[in-house]
């Protein structure tokens, strides 16, 4: 079977798991979406399994299984309807497909520059991002304490800065600088989280700041990794972060 083929099969299997997801008892469906995000990890595997390396199980194969977990929770909180479902379901198997084809790029780039390589970094940059909304709108959304919150949002959101900042070089080993700045990142996203439980914000708004931070955060340390942090860039990231800054400012409750 072609890469092609595996990646169609993989993404209509998943896409049929996450159906199946809703039909599941309200108190067994977060079993229910575990299994389906271990399932994802299996997929994924068989689909990308020629030339896969240690690696890359570690840093490309989870990304698709983020992805199916953070839909299925996100699922739970659409409004109960045939359109807005079916939607989703259109727009993860689709999203399922890209992911598998944007981890084929980075692996088979490995040891070489090949032309797709900077469009993979972007979809893979804008998947992170969604994922990141995505989870962190769910857990606002169950109004856990805030030592919770901060703890959820580091777990689900390191592998996404790690994986982020280990596609720039795409090394055998993942480099002293991209541990510490994922540490580093993970720990801001953390503090952030904890912040805004203590302020009586949308949900939406408050996953909407840590996206925000994420994308910042992997958009400096990868200008820095390639050695491109240029003033110009550091421009563009500043103007970013004060639209962001005022954006907070018009939400603010106690304004």
């Amino acid at each position: 079977m072609r890469r092609r083929e595996k990646f169609v099969l993989t993404a209509v299997v998943l896409t049929l798991g996450l159906l199946a997801v809703q039909y599941v008892a309200l108190e067994q469906r977060y079993w229910a979406v575990l299994i389906l995000s271990i399932i994802s990890y299996i997929a994924a595997t068989w689909a990308l399994s020629e030339d896969l390396q240690r690696i890359e199980l570690a840093m490309l194969v989870p990304i698709p299984a983020l992805f199916a977990g953070s839909v299925g929770l996100f699922y739970f909180l659409l409004p109960a309807n045939i359109l807005s479902r079916f939607t989703i379901l259109g727009v993860f198997g689709v999203g399922v497909y890209a992911l598998l084809l944007t981890s084929n790029i980075l692996s088979v780039a490995k040891g070489r520059t090949i032309q797709l390589l900077h469009a993979a970094h972007a979809i893979g940059l804008f998947f992170a991002l969604i994922i990141s909304l995505l989870l962190t709108n769910t857990i606002f959304s169950v109004n856990l304490p805030y030592y919770l919150v901060g703890g959820l949002v580091g777990l689900s959101h390191f592998p996404l800065v790690i994986t982020s900042l280990w596609a720039v070089r795409l090394t055998k080993k993942i480099e002293p600088i991209v541990w510490q700045t994922s540490v580093l990142l993970t720990l801001l996203l953390i503090e952030l989280a904890i912040a805004l439980t203590f302020i009586p914000m949308s949900v939406w708004f408050a996953a909407l700041f840590v996206m925000s931070l994420l994308y910042l955060g992997v958009s400096i340390i990868r200008s820095y990794l390639i050695e491109r942090l240029f003033s110009r860039a550091l421009a563009e990231y500043a103007l970013v972060s004060l639209f962001i800054l005022i954006l907070f400012i018009a939400e603010f409750p106690l304004k």
